[in-house]
């Protein structure tokens, strides 16, 4: 009898024992938090920084994604390595790169999340090793090469690339990231870095059927270092996966460039980094509302200085292309003192979209305007900068 009632009572604390654990998994599962859906509540943009190195941790290129979930809008802002600042994490003035080659990662998105004054939740690292499986992989990464490349390079690798649009394996791809010519300047192997980014998200977008499948997914996932779990990365990249490729806005820093006292070259954003800001605010204004998805190209613009003022035309043309404007000309005008924008092409949503840019009120269309007012004919817009603009707005 006392044997039945023992096993009465072991029988009772097995089931509140399994009540006990059924509730605590209930209430945890109820209280994991999706990172996702967190970030969404106060941001209606999801931004992911990539950073790709090379197989000794030295950063290669850095691009920050930036989406609208739902959408195939995205626009990806390139931090160039050699952009010079104070930097706090490292105590002086130095290479933003530095940041993450001493300090890693999370030291480095704070620096950047300084830069542009937005906060990236979502960090993504891939090597160059990395790239070149992933090249291989999804049967190359389409990218444009402007003419031959039949080079040795300074350590006896041989340089060797077709012309044109064509598709790189990732013996290739590598030489097209790290190859620069005598003719070439730092910004054409930026370039190309950003290129093999976008062409690398393009050829994630085109395998999509095949790369997000339970086996072959995390042969990729475990290619890459990032700040969330297996399953939030997999709706991280098939969101990103989602975006037209062939649409996205590329910006980077615009800035003067400065040898330090280290002897460096450093790279300072104009306008002690606030037009970088402005930029990214903007840029994730238009995502929000759709302007991105309604704009096929590029504007150009022509820019004239009607005031005394030096150069003015020629910074502003930075600032411009800073913003995703192509800039046909820089010259002068006749002096007026109101900035006045020209729309040459009657749309006027654009022109507006470009006067808030430089909060300019004053648009009018071509054929309202004196004869010597300097437009062109040739640019959709024209600016004639007056002496109410300080160089960055209209005051």
């Amino acid at each position: 009898m006392s044997m039945t009632r023992d096993k009465k009572s072991a029988v009772f604390l097995l089931v509140i024992l399994a009540i006990i654990v059924a509730v605590s998994i209930v209430i945890a599962i109820s209280l994991k938090v999706d990172p996702i859906k967190e970030t969404m509540k106060n941001d209606p943009v999801v931004k992911i920084l990539f950073v790709h190195t090379d197989d000794e941790k030295n950063v290669l290129a850095t691009d920050i994604l930036v989406y609208c979930p739902g959408t195939d809008h995205a626009v990806s802002f390139n931090i160039l390595g050699n952009t010079g600042a104070i930097y706090k994490s490292i105590n002086r003035v130095d290479r933003i790169d530095a940041v993450y080659k001493e300090l890693g990662m999370e030291a480095y998105k704070g620096e950047i999340e300084k830069l542009v004054g937005k906060t990236i939740p979502f960090t993504v690292e891939y090597t160059m090793s990395d790239l070149e499986f992933f090249a291989d992989y999804l049967g190359g990464l389409n990218v444009f090469v402007p003419m031959p490349v039949d080079e040795v390079s300074p350590d006896g690798e041989k340089w060797l690339l077709p012309s044109g649009a064509v598709s790189l394996d990732g013996d290739k791809i590598k030489i097209f990231e790290t190859y620069r010519l005598s003719s070439e300047s730092m910004d054409d192997v930026d370039d190309r870095r950003q290129a093999v980014f976008t062409s690398l998200l393009a050829a994630f977008r085109d395998n999509k059927s095949s790369v997000y499948n339970a086996k072959v997914f995390p042969v990729f996932a475990k290619r890459f270092i990032t700040n969330v779990d297996y399953q939030n990365f997999y709706r991280l990249m098939m969101q990103v996966s989602d975006i037209d490729t062939e649409r996205i806005v590329t910006q980077t820093i615009t800035g003067s460039i400065r040898t330090v006292e280290s002897g460096q070259t450093l790279l300072f954003p104009l306008y002690d980094g606030q037009l970088i800001k402005d930029v990214m605010n903007q840029s994730i204004s238009s995502l929000v509302t759709g302007d991105y998805g309604n704009q096929n190209r590029a504007y150009v613009l022509s820019i004239l200085n009607g005031t005394s003022t030096q150069g003015l035309a020629r910074n502003t043309s930075f600032l411009m292309q800073s913003a995703g404007y192509e800039v046909l000309e820089t010259s002068n005008a006749p002096a007026t003192d109101k900035t006045v924008i020209i729309n040459n092409i009657g749309n006027i949503e654009a022109a507006k979209a470009l006067g808030k840019f430089i909060r300019c009120t004053n648009i009018v269309d071509d054929d309202t305007l004196e004869e010597d007012s300097g437009s062109s004919a040739k640019a959709d817009f024209t600016i004639v900068l007056g002496k109410d603009f300080d160089g960055r707005i209209v005051r």
